[in-house]
């Protein structure tokens, strides 16, 4: 059967696009979608809620020292860009002025949907806009939801492993819901469905690294049905392809996550100064639908949707947006080259950093990648000889970033790199050289920047998520910052090099000790190790990488816990990963000199101690940690740093 062409209808008071597959209505001029007609089901959205709490964008904006004011963007006029057989792409602005100030952010902001011929969907972008001239702001999130019917959409999926019948929304509302730690989580007390009972359930237990936040929804089983949400292209979210990310949740609600401080803090809050111009595109992102027939597994749903993103990922840049702010194909550029690893102290050879994970982000620091959030970051993973290609990179000024799993820090290349339009630049064989100032005396964990490899107890029985039983994703069970007081009642974690197995012995966050009377104390742990004989003139280094850190600070000790502070991190991060069941948030690296003076011939003990202890969720997760000696006096070369 031919697929009609796309039309469009335009009343008082709607928008309505249609290809012969499914109809997307949209407020006119607010432009949120009220209502998705597909296969047989006369609106996907929920038709209980108000028109304006259906299918929107919305964002989380304040000026420095006011609370975060939460904005479902509505447009204030519409236009028709593109109306063809082929596609139809509508346009609903808001324009800011200075009569706004204080009540509105300070962006133009034009939201776009196109519908195009013989399509199972719709996509849907963003042009945000800052003029110099206006005040300055701090846009805390930005994002589509979308609220589905609840009577229809019972199983959700985020990833193979990652799916289930989900509770409903009114199971978490009291008395058949009961709040916890914070208000994200809560214990089905009394749910309707009975199989639900004394479960937890948490929207932060869905979330997913960008890298894998692919496609996510929804299934309803009669008719069975698919909802889909389907991102392309990281390039517009912040933060980095470890950057982690709500998708779907109890509602049943969709969401599109392009900016967010979840899992990193204020860091990852753009700050739009006074005086400075920025411009975004976010988007597109592809809202997919999909059907079987009666008495086929509906479950094949999910299959499809996964391969309908694969065809996305590939045609992406798209080729159909009108907007000239969205760089097509023939706009970008691309960037390629071969990372190796040099780490002397390991071997002279220059090895390939397989899996190196590869990008360009705006000009910065070191490492500074993690904590950009105004611009775009393109990302790609090295093959097993480190040979890696960025694609479809759009043009402007980069530094090229890189981090090897299995090696510590972070590579910058530290020439600025420009992508014009049409660009292939070869880099050729790039170095790093991670930190290293002596062999490896000990080490304790994996340096992949997470606390996975450590041990994750079992939850509390009382707080369990049935999803996450037996699950590689163990760490995102509820409350398992409560079970270090159970398994250590009465001292601290002490953990023995060369017997202890870090697997089993280090716990997987340093958190605080919840206390008799509900108050919370300072931890400290202690590794303990031999040395058979010291070189008391040399400065041994210790490395801790964190994965992990929540209005925290990690003071080291060596052999005195009484002694001042050898090093001190001050007051670090606002991660918040230990109550959102993350396993890690940003990286941290800290390089400390350890005088040889310190150190003794046989038992020696470093104390870790996390001082600030006013909550359960302050701590920090250890990525890695390890004892450098002094180099050997043949090795005093004067070495290249990266």
């Amino acid at each position: 059967m031919p697929h009609l062409g796309v039309q469009l209808l335009v009343q008082d008071r709607h928008v309505v696009m249609d290809n012969g597959i499914l109809q997307v209505t949209l407020s006119n001029p607010d432009g949120i979608v009220t209502g998705i007609r597909y296969s047989g089901i006369d609106n996907l959205l929920e038709v209980q809620n108000d028109e304006s709490n259906r299918g929107y964008w919305d964002l989380v904006w304040n000026t420095a020292g006011t609370t975060g004011i939460f904005d479902v963007i509505k447009g204030r006029s519409f236009k028709v860009i593109v109306e063809t057989e082929e596609q139809v792409e509508v346009s609903f602005t808001r324009t800011w002025d200075s009569s706004q100030e204080g009540k509105l952010v300070p962006l133009n902001i034009d939201k776009r949907f196109v519908m195009l011929r013989g399509s199972s969907g719709f996509y849907s972008y963003a042009i945000y806009e800052h003029l110099k001239e206006w005040p300055g702001f701090n846009l805390g999130e930005t994002r589509i939801a979308f609220k589905l019917r609840k009577d229809k959409f019972h199983y959700m999926i985020a990833a193979d492993n990652r799916q289930r019948y989900m509770p409903l929304p009114d199971d978490r509302l009291p008395p058949r819901g009961q709040p916890l730690a914070y208000p994200e989580a809560v214990q089905l007390v009394n749910p309707v469905e009975p199989d639900f009972k004394g479960e937890v359930d948490d929207k932060y237990q869905y979330s997913i690294e960008n890298k894998d936040n692919k496609v996510h929804g929804w299934i309803c089983m009669d008719p069975a049905v698919g909802f889909w949400q389907i991102t392309p292209s990281d390039e517009f979210r912040s933060g980095g392809p470890v950057k982690q990310n709500l998708t779907s949740h109890v509602g049943p609600t969709t969401l599109v996550m392009f900016l967010s401080a979840h899992y990193s803090g204020e860091d990852l809050v753009p700050k739009i100064g006074a005086g400075e111009a920025w411009k975004k595109v976010f988007g597109p992102v592809f809202m997919y639908f999909n059907s079987v027939m009666d008495g086929d597994d509906p479950l094949s749903l999910w299959e499809d949707a996964k391969l309908q993103m694969l065809i996305e990922v590939q045609s992406w840049p798209y080729g159909f947006p009108a907007s000239e702010d969205y760089q097509k194909s023939d706009q970008r550029g691309n960037v390629s080259g071969r990372l190796l690893v040099r780490d002397r102290f390991v071997s002279d050879d220059y090895t390939p950093a397989n899996g190196a994970y590869v990008g360009l982000a705006l000009p910065g620091d070191v490492g500074s990648w993690q904590r950009e959030c105004k611009d775009y970051q393109f990302w790609n993973r090295a093959d097993e000889g480190g040979y890696f290609s960025i694609n479809n990179v759009r043009t402007g000024d980069y530094n090229l970033y890189a981090w090897v799993p299995g090696v510590i820090g972070d590579y910058r290349y530290d020439v600025s790199i420009t992508i014009t339009s049409g660009c292939d630049i070869e880099m050729g064989d790039l170095v790093y050289e991670p930190p290293r100032d002596g062999p490896t005396l000990w080490e304790i964990g994996i340096p992949d920047r997470s606390a996975e490899e450590f041990y994750v107890p079992d939850p509390n029985p009382k707080y369990i998520n049935k999803l996450y039983v037996n699950h590689p994703d163990r760490f995102r069970q509820y409350g398992l910052w409560e079970r270090y007081a159970e398994l250590y009642p009465d001292g601290d974690l002490v953990y023995t090099v060369g017997v202890s197995d870090y697997r089993k012995d280090w716990f997987y966050a340093q958190v605080t000790r919840k206390k008799d009377d509900n108050t919370y104390q300072r931890t400290t742990w202690q590794i303990k190790f031999n040395l058979d004989k010291v070189d008391h003139n040399g400065i041994y280094k210790l490395r801790v990488a964190l994965a992990s850190a929540t209005v925290s600070e990690l003071q080291v000790r060596i052999n005195d816990p009484k002694a001042k502070p050898l090093f001190s991190s001050g007051l670090i991060g606002k991660d918040n990963s230990i109550a959102r069941h993350g396993i890690h948030g940003l990286y941290w690296l800290y390089g400390i000199d350890v005088p040889g003076a310190r150190l003794v011939e046989g038992d020696n003990a470093v104390f870790l101690t996390q001082p600030r202890s006013i909550s359960p969720f302050q701590g920090i997760m250890y990525d890695y940690i390890r004892l450098e000696g002094p180099p050997s006096s043949s090795s005093n070369s004067p070495e290249t740093s990266f």
